[in-house]
Formats: C-alpha cells, structure tokens, sequence
C-alpha cells in the first residue's frame, strides 16, 4: 500500500531500516546475506504488466474491501459487470494485463466473498493477471504481523481452493510484512508454501521483507526457491534524490534477484500537474520516476503501479467516469501512464534537453 507522507509510515523503526539500506547503497553491499542463484526462475518477469485496484482506505480495515467504484451491495453479477470494466479500462487506457487485489479474513471468511470472488474472475475471464495480496488491519493491528492466524490459514485455505487451478491467478501470502525479521518472515513465507503445496511456485510472490522494500533476503533462501519476489519502492522514502541516487537505491534492494522481481508497488503523484516526460532536476518525484522506469526496463521487470484505480488517491492514474453501475477510467496524468508504458517495453525514453 502506498501510503502519503502525512501519514503514520516514518517510525523510527522504519528510518532505521532505511538507514541500513542507504549505508549497504552506499557500500555496495546487499542488505542481508547473497542472492541464491538457484533460486532463480529461468525467464524474467516482464510479463507482469500492472496496476493495483484498491479500496479507498488503502486496504487496511477491519471489515471488508471494498475497492473504489465497488459496494459492499452488490451482488456477484453486479461486481462481474463493474470490475469487467474497470479492468477493460485498465487494458485500453494503459495496456495493462495484470491487476493486484487485496483480501482480509473479514472479505474472504463472510459473506461479501461470493461478490468479491466477481473482481478475480472478471479479471481473469478478461485475460488478466490476478495477484491476491492479504492487507493486515487498523490501529494496533496494522504493525506488520498477520493479525490473527487462526482467520488467516482458513481464508487462504479458501481462495487457494477456489483458485489453485485457475492459472491467471497468484498468491501473496502478505503485504509489508514489516513486524516480521528478515529471518522471521522467510520462516514465514516458507511456511506458506508447505501448507499450500498444490499450488505451483512460480504462482507465489513471496513478498520482500520490511516494507516489501528490499528482496535480497528471501531471494537467498532456498526454501523459497522457484516463487517470485515482490518489491515496494517509493519516492517518499526520501525528501530529495538526484537521478542516479534513485537508480543506485533501486538496484541494491533488488541485488542479483531481478530475474524473480516484480515491482508491485511504486508511485508517483498524478493529480498535481508533473511533468514525467520532461527532465527536472529539482524534482524528487520527477527524478524517481523516470530512474525506476529506466531501471524496471533495463532490468526486463514486471511492474505494477500504485494504485491504477483509488478513489481520492493523488497517485491514483486512473479515475472513475460515467455511470456508476457501468463505470469506465480517465488517466489522471497521461506523462505518467507513458512512463509506465516504458517501464513494459513501449513508448518513448524521456527526451534529455
């Protein structure tokens, strides 16, 4: 989830964790311990072309997901027609094929799942990528631990029943897992995988540590071998960062692992009037978007932006038009749907004056 500086994200836990990260950039040193290359898959992950649909309240709740142009009313057929939509417009506006979803024990273990489940098969019925991610809750339980394992396994237990044969969706067993260790949410992760062994690996995105904000760790352990690694990477992180900085911050959380990676979370500010295609020094934003574009390219990187669709999100690419029972998108900033664009293989490199 991409959270706005305003907001409860810069612990001094978190700024110790960034500390690390900047010293191992500046070092040239991975965050923890060395990539195992065996754990590679053979292909890389530009297939991943994205955007994450979220509820307004950046999926963290206490009740279900309901995600932007959504309500909990609707029925089954009226979710279908909806998301088919959204996710058409998600394809002719930006040339996307995949979409990331969230889910809690509250969506999944109610009644709202038999209505919800009509996002992920829309989706897929459209040709989509579906990558369902769990989002912990508010308040004390938003510190980065599953909040209640005893709702989490029978929630997964059930999407995993429900889509372990439908070969467009993938498994995320948890987004952030900060509270967690390197070590902690590796054991975690591998736990996962063992009690869901139907489902094939490269069909996993095992989430990196922290804030997803660094995948060296999971990359290096061979439990995980053959799954893929999700990373987070955001321009708020720091107040300024020329070009290259952004570049060298990038790669030293992915170290040798970007044949596994897919970035699915990074943004931008959309609503606000920037420029992406143009150069701008000055520009923290600017600087960031164009060095993870560059980067995710250079590196064949699936990517998946935060969010394509969140109500009242100034990140948000896309907003909602028209009818809200036949909704339809707008791009919010079309210089940011073109960096996009490059980031999967398309369009144009930013013009250097």
């Amino acid at each position: 989830m991409r959270k706005t500086p305003t907001r409860a994200r810069f612990t001094p836990r978190l700024r110790t964790a960034f500390a690390a990260v900047a010293i191992a950039a500046i070092s040239g040193t991975t965050l923890v311990g060395s990539p195992a290359s065996a754990a590679a898959p053979k292909t890389d992950t530009t297939q991943f072309k994205g955007v994450n649909w979220a509820d307004p309240r950046d999926n963290f709740a206490d009740d279900p997901v309901v995600l932007s142009g959504l309500s909990l009313s609707d029925t089954y057929a009226q979710t279908y027609t909806k998301a088919s939509r959204i996710i058409s417009a998600f394809r002719a506006n930006l040339g996307a094929n995949t979409v990331r979803l969230p889910i809690n024990p509250y969506t999944v273990n109610g009644a709202y799942w038999k209505s919800y489940r009509g996002v992920i098969d829309a989706a897929s019925d459209k040709g989509f990528k579906v990558i369902v991610s769990y989002w912990e809750g508010t308040g004390a339980q938003k510190d980065g631990f599953i909040d209640d394992e005893a709702t989490y396994w029978p929630m997964w237990k059930t999407v995993v029943k429900a889509y372990k044969n439908d070969s467009r969706v993938y498994f995320e067993p948890m987004n952030e897992p900060h509270g967690y260790t390197d070590t902690e949410w590796a054991d975690k992760a591998a736990q996962w995988l063992s009690t869901y062994p139907s489902v094939p690996r490269n069909r996993i995105f095992v989430s990196g540590a922290g804030y997803n904000d660094h995948v060296t760790s999971v990359c290096a352990d061979p439990r995980l071998k053959g799954t893929y690694l999700s990373l987070h990477h955001y321009g708020f992180w720091k107040e300024y960062a020329t070009y290259d900085q952004w570049v060298a911050d990038l790669k030293v959380r992915i170290g040798d692992c970007a044949n596994r990676t897919v970035a699915d979370e990074f943004g931008s500010p959309m609503t606000t009037g920037l420029n992406y295609n143009v150069p701008t020094p000055d520009d923290n934003f600017v600087n960031f978007l164009q060095a993870v574009t560059d980067t995710f390219r250079e590196l064949k990187m699936g990517s998946v932006y935060w969010p394509g669709l969140r109500t009242d999100d100034t990140y948000s690419l896309q907003t909602l038009t028209g009818d809200p029972a036949r909704p339809w998108l707008a791009t919010t900033n079309q210089s940011g749907a073109d960096r996009l664009a490059w980031a999967w293989g398309r369009g144009k490199p930013v013009q250097q004056p």
